[in-house]
């Protein structure tokens, strides 16, 4: 059966890989013979055991996992993590932070509240529109760990090469670039990234985070929720975990696994931010508004000369089939986000709109 399906270029929940619909699709009354729905069956049982166990295989599988980091599926999202990654990191009671954008700018707000925050470098003079150097950034000595949102999802600037750190734990937000392309895990201490941008549906986020890390002596005020111990020492199941997400995720694992990895995945994605980056540089209405250097393969902000024909583009495409790509409330302007699950065709699409708009409105 075919479905009337429109290119959804939303920043999150976001797009998902339609043979990855259907296949949920079809289990959805019935799963493997269950009898039931994943929604409805007991997170304790060998049906459901097996599905969470093969979730976090694959996902060892398609990033390369050291035996030594865990694999959390935490519920609360990836904002969540602002508060939980200082509760459970900050030995010393300081930390570095890099602030490139609104997400970063978010986490170092909620950092604040638990001990001594330094932000070592920043992209707020120029409206977050680029990546700082940070090959000698000013670290104490006795930081804890030092923090960057690898792709800023409102403003679409991306991380080329990682900052040195000088030998403290790197901390990565992830959410909006997770899978797109390889990963070296043990450059990180924690990477973690909410899964409703690439990977699943909202309501969780994946923690991978270095065995060392996980601590026993936290404040005894700290819930035990917000402990990564729990987590480790319970197979994410402390609690009911959000057993569709992880569902979710798992077959989008195994999809990725299927078309050659991310490897093969970073490649579709070059392909076709490609598409909307040179129609953008060679416009004379429409322009980026990132550093070339900097631009996200995942989430393309881009503007006209107005507010208002910035609202008549987005009213247009939306009206031809072309959704969420109003910009956000906090930046204005149009996004697209292109993530794994967006097709090449989706972005020639809009492209060949995006032209005719401009012929008819010059």
């Amino acid at each position: 059966m075919k479905y009337n399906r429109t290119y959804n270029f939303s920043a999150g929940p976001a797009t998902m890989p339609e043979p990855v619909l259907e296949e949920i699709r079809d289990e959805m009354m019935n799963y493997r013979g269950s009898g039931m729905c994943v929604m409805e069956m007991s997170h304790r049982s060998p049906v459901y055991q097996q599905i969470i166990d093969e979730a976090e295989q694959d996902l060892r599988d398609l990033m390369g996992i050291p035996d030594n980091y865990k694999v959390l599926f935490i519920q609360g999202g990836a904002t969540l993590q602002f508060a939980m990654i200082p509760m459970n990191l900050m030995k010393n009671g300081v930390a570095c932070y890099v602030e490139t954008g609104a997400w970063s700018k978010k986490a170092i707000a909620e950092a604040k509240k638990y001990g001594e925050v330094h932000v070592v470098a920043s992209s707020k003079d120029k409206n977050y529109t680029y990546v700082p150097d940070c090959d000698d950034l000013d670290i104490p000595e006795n930081t804890d760990y030092v923090y960057i949102c690898e792709n800023e999802t409102i403003h679409g600037v991306t991380w080329q090469k990682l900052p040195n750190t000088k030998g403290h734990i790197l901390v990565s937000d992830q959410s909006s670039m997770f899978l797109s392309k390889p990963c070296n895990v043990s450059d990180y201490g924690l990477i973690y990234a909410g899964v409703q941008k690439n990977v699943g549906p909202a309501g969780m986020v994946v923690v991978i985070i270095r065995e060392d890390l996980i601590r026993d002596d936290l404040d005894p005020k700290v819930p035990l929720y917000m402990s990564y111990k729990t987590h480790a020492d319970n197979g994410s199941m402390y609690n009911t975990p959000n057993c569709w997400a992880i569902y979710v995720c798992g077959k989008v694992f195994k999809y990725l696994k299927s078309i050659g990895g991310l490897e093969a995945m970073e490649q579709r994605n070059i392909e076709k931010a490609k598409v909307m980056y040179d129609f953008l540089d060679s416009s004379k209405m429409f322009r980026g508004t990132v550093e070339k250097k900097d631009r996200s393969l995942m989430n393309i902000p881009f503007v006209t000369e107005s507010k208002e024909l910035d609202a008549k583009v987005v009213a247009a495409t939306k009206a031809a089939g072309y959704d969420n790509l109003k910009g956000h409330k906090s930046v204005g302007g149009l996004r697209a986000s292109v993530y794994n699950a967006m097709p090449k065709e989706g972005v020639e699409a809009l492209v060949e709109f995006l032209k005719k708009f401009e012929a008819e409105n010059s």
